[in-house]
């Protein structure tokens, strides 16, 4: 790989408060080697001028679904596991061109396989584009929970789905056989959602001693483990059983919020998707937009006044926030950066905003070479054309893509 020589207009580290001015990168065999004023050019170099954009790291999005559309919800089960791997790979190419260099993907939609696991083996083996992709191999869950799509089949139906799990026993079997085929973390439901038909956002699916279990099965295999939930009991079950992030965590009490900051979990709040349906609750015209069922839009309207006290606290507390956009449920159409707006539009500062997706993320994912921008760290960085701490709609506008330097995106 050449030499590489980025001139910024001003950088951000990815932990500072604010920009830190104009900067050189200097970035050899898909690392930073330097960063410096007026670092002079090496001989051979690739020059890359961006004297007209804010530099920062590769942005990270915890929570994606690679291998699932909302445009295709009524047929979407019938889909083949190749067919959900055309999306996976179309899904990763438009993740990369708007900024972000790393996700983890907390759900494979696939039945029986194991597509994410192909996906990463596709992205490594440079036969398709996208971000390094962390998985989670399938949601696990109870049977009547969160992620059990055989409601929507017929009871004449046999289908088997690989991750449906009850008590210990079988809850072993399955932590077990996702590590097998290739999941990074764990993934469970530990409440129901908003989306599905058989279940209440307020409902705990699972027990604490197989919360326990699935945590310590996990944790043997030196995995961590994410928990989806909603309700503040489920929430408050699932930290106290040792999780290290909540997703989505929508109605969690300010005393579960203290809990969840004693405790060091990490917090992926995916409010685009949760938060600003609850305060457009009421407009037939955003539900029409947003293509959403009638079940989904009732649920967000039993429990909005809960989702938006929540976000009011989690935006005064000091708790670990990390990015997530929830998209494959929103549609790819849909940037992601758009959750940093509403991140600001409810209560949390830009900086924090920014960090949830640089430093904070790759914290929770527990990658210490991307997150910030230093020597030594991965090339991943981005350039926007204007200040995010002064304008954040601007994180949708990223027009240089660079990933472990490599260009993928430039103006």
């Amino acid at each position: 790989m050449p030499v590489t020589l980025i001139r910024a207009g001003t950088i951000w580290d990815g932990v500072s408060d604010a920009p830190l001015g104009p900067r050189d990168i200097l970035i050899k065999d898909g690392f930073i080697k330097e960063i410096a004023e007026n670092i002079p050019v090496p001989e051979g170099a690739e020059v890359i001028n961006l004297h007209d954009r804010m530099v920062m790291p590769g942005l990270i999005d915890c929570h994606v679904h690679l291998t699932i559309r909302p445009e295709i919800s009524p047929t979407f089960w019938s889909h083949s596991g190749s067919y959900k791997a055309l999306l996976g790979a179309q899904a990763l190419r438009i993740i990369l061109m708007n900024g972000f260099t790393t996700v983890r993907d907390v759900g494979d939609m696939d039945f029986h396989g194991y597509t994410t696991r192909d996906l990463k083996i596709a992205l490594n083996q440079g036969i398709i584009q996208g971000p390094r992709l962390v998985t989670s191999g399938h949601m696990i869950s109870c049977r009547g929970g969160h992620m059990d799509v055989t409601v929507l089949l017929s009871p004449y139906c046999d289908t088997r789905e690989n991750c449906l799990a009850d008590g210990p026993d079988e809850i072993r079997t399955v932590v077990r056989n996702e590590i097998k085929w290739g999941a990074d973390w764990i993934k469970y439901a530990a409440s129901g959602g908003f989306a599905t038909p058989s279940d209440d956002p307020v409902e705990v699916t699972y027990t604490r001693e197989e919360m326990d279990t699935l945590v310590a099965t996990a944790a043997a295999l030196h995995r961590p483990v994410a928990a989806h939930l909603h309700g503040d009991d489920a929430v408050r079950m699932s930290v106290l059983a040792g999780v290290r992030s909540v997703e989505h965590g929508a109605m969690a009490s300010k005393e579960t919020l203290a809990l969840i900051e004693e405790k060091g979990v990490y917090f992926v709040p995916t409010q685009y998707a949760g938060v600003r349906s609850a305060r457009f609750a009421d407009s037939d015209a955003y539900w029409d937009e947003m293509g959403a069922s009638q079940l989904m839009r009732m649920k967000i309207r039993k429990y909005k006044d809960a989702l938006l006290e929540t976000a009011h606290h989690l935006a005064k507390s000091n708790v670990k926030i990390a990015f997530g956009t929830d998209l494959g449920v929103l549609s790819f159409t849909i940037n992601g950066a758009t959750e940093f707006g509403e991140m600001v539009a409810n209560g949390i500062s830009p900086a924090r905003a920014l960090r949830a997706a640089t430093s904070m993320a790759a914290e929770l994912l527990m990658k210490d070479d991307i997150g910030t921008l230093a020597p030594g760290k991965c090339a991943d960085i981005i350039g926007v054309p204007g200040n995010p701490f002064e304008d954040i709609t601007v994180m949708e506008k990223v027009n240089f893509v660079m990933k472990a330097g490599i260009v993928y995106k430039q103006a």
